[in-house]
């Protein structure tokens, strides 16, 4: 059973979020609304997957618990956010999903990190509003 850790400052989504996961054999090790929150728990459960929203309570950003758990070199990172035009990268985690989604949708992005991570690869079908993070680019002189 895979641990998921879920960083999410609205309540009624961390808390759908975790039913939906609970349902389909996830086993959720906690739900932060903080970065500091969410690190301390990932420290202490060693999760396999993380559902980070992009912008999180005390005005905190998803991307900051990425960059302060980089030690965890298996951990799946997936980004749930309403915020399109905000620029991530691979080295920011492994997908982002659009809100609002489907419960289908969240399940199967989650596998798809999964397979990331054992294969390296990500097949296709890929649900609605779901990105594969690419490497970041620079531009040419």
């Amino acid at each position: 059973m895979l641990k998921v850790l879920i960083a999410e400052d609205e309540a009624m989504i961390a808390m759908l979020t975790e039913e939906t996961l609970v349902d389909h054999g996830y086993e959720v090790c906690g739900i932060a609304s903080t970065v500091a929150e969410a690190v301390a728990l990932a420290k202490s459960h060693k999760p396999d997957l993380a559902v980070i929203d992009l912008r999180l309570a005390n005005n905190g950003l998803g991307t900051e618990i990425a960059a302060q758990l980089s030690e965890m070199k298996n951990l799946g990172v997936l980004y749930t956010t309403g915020a399109s035009q905000t620029i991530l990268t691979a080295t920011d985690g492994h997908a982002r999903l659009a809100k609002p989604f489907r419960d289908v949708e969240l399940v199967r992005s989650l596998e798809i990190v999964t397979e990331l991570l054992s294969s390296g690869l990500a097949s296709p079908p890929f649900p609605r509003g779901f990105e594969l993070l690419s490497a970041a680019t620079t531009p040419a002189p």
